[in-house]
């Protein structure tokens, strides 16, 4: 799939790519709301909803990390709640199960040492906060198999913005048409990525694959130039 492009570099994507971010986050958001009896079958979407709401506000930097946290409790439990309530309940209720609950998904390590092998530089961009991010990546075990993280409250922009991949292959060294983005994210991997003049391959392991983009069901299916 890969082989006949001369890269240099894969980045790749971190949650719904290399981790299992959804069944974290739906299990997670499921026994937070029980806590406050909250049992409704709709708890997963409007946990969704709210929370991509505000993550996008976070993303497009109106709120601060910690602010959209406090900002997603109040709305989904309806309660006027103080910064540090707020942020503790969020901590405690919500935060430490997923943390728990997060996996890496069996395909990513593999994936990364194929990568390295083929003698790309292995790098990772993921839309997050420096510190969740990199404590993520160290508790699943990825950083050994990484060269370079760059996370997106270190730059002007997330993705899909080009000046994040402008900052991320500043970071890596390598020129636009020398490099991979491969994600979970249409909007934010793939057509970002295709925009800032990268190379990208759309992960869809339960979705649907979309006829005009490079698209693998298993990051098993990545094949890399030796």
């Amino acid at each position: 799939m890969l082989a006949h492009l001369a890269l240099r570099a894969a980045i790749f994507d971190l949650d719904g790519t290399l981790t299992d971010q959804r069944g974290a986050q739906d299990a997670a958001a499921v026994a937070f709301a029980a806590d406050h009896g909250i049992t409704d079958d709709g708890v997963i979407e409007r946990w969704d909803e709210i929370a991509e709401r505000h993550y996008r506000r976070y993303q497009a930097r109106e709120l601060g990390f910690e602010e959209q946290r406090q900002v997603r409790v109040r709305e989904f439990l309806g309660r006027e709640l103080s910064d540090d309530e707020a942020s503790e309940i969020f901590r405690t209720g919500y935060g430490r199960r997923y943390a728990e609950l997060l996996r890496r998904f069996d395909d990513a390590v593999p994936a990364l040492q194929r990568a390295r092998e083929a003698g790309l530089i292995v790098a990772l961009l993921t839309n997050g906060d420096r510190a969740q991010q990199h404590g993520k990546v160290d508790r699943l075990g990825l950083t050994p198999h990484l060269d370079v993280i760059v996370c997106s409250s270190e730059l002007p922009a997330g993705k899909p913005d080009p000046r994040a991949y402008a900052a991320a292959l500043e970071r890596v060294g390598v020129a636009a048409s020398e490099a991979v983005m491969i994600g979970d994210s249409l909007e934010a991997d793939v057509h970002g990525a295709l925009a800032a003049g990268l190379h990208a391959v759309h992960l869809a392991r339960t979705g649907e694959r979309m006829p005009d983009v490079t698209g693998i069901r298993s990051l098993d299916e990545l094949v890399f130039a030796g």
